[in-house]
């Protein structure tokens, strides 16, 4: 796969991934946490508001992985040349 087309793909794979994450977190904290203490809410949606950065930080490595794989090879060329 080209970079240019890996990259579009995991753009749009991150676009719709945030918008439905969004959606689910914020239907499960309305529907779960509608009577918790407000301290309670604010854990949860902090939480939440966080945890997408996991898988998108996944998603961005793997599309970032032919730009680290080609400056391993120029490293490997250079020390080879000194």
């Amino acid at each position: 796969m080209s970079l240019r087309l890996r990259k579009f793909v995991g753009m749009i794979a991150m676009v719709v991934f945030v918008v439905i994450y969004a959606f689910v977190a914020m239907v499960i904290g309305d529907l779960t946490l509608q009577d918790a203490h407000m301290g309670v809410q604010l854990l949860y949606f902090a939480v939440a508001g966080l945890a997408w950065t996991i898988p998108v930080g996944a998603l961005m490595w793997w599309m970032d992985k032919p730009v680290r794989e080609a400056n391993r090879q120029l490293k490997r060329q250079s020390q080879t040349l000194e």
